[in-house]
């Protein structure tokens, strides 16, 4: 899955993840102060890398490289919130 996000000066960028775990850490449209935002997504790619490792015996070089990607711009943010814009593809609607 793809999601994308708005950092406190308005650059948006777009993180891979290879699993919707991203979807209980993160939801469309929050706001996430920087630390927090750092905190959430990262321990996600943490788990969506370890789910590809169970499943296939390696991990998911992508998820890392979007954890470090994210860790790295976050440092140039001394405050400040981080915008969710969309996470694709949302979860699956819930039938009732």
């Amino acid at each position: 899955m793809r999601f994308a996000v708005r950092w406190p000066d308005g650059v948006e960028s777009s993180h891979y993840s290879p699993s919707l775990v991203m979807h209980d850490y993160l939801s469309t449209g929050s706001r996430y102060d920087v630390s927090d935002f750092v905190a959430r997504s990262s321990e996600a790619l943490d788990a969506a890398g370890e789910r590809v490792r169970a499943a296939y015996g390696f991990a998911c070089t992508s998820a890392m490289a979007s954890r470090d990607e994210i860790v790295r711009t976050a440092g140039a943010y001394a405050g400040g919130e981080v915008t969710v814009l969309r996470m694709e593809p949302p979860l699956p609607a819930v039938s009732s």
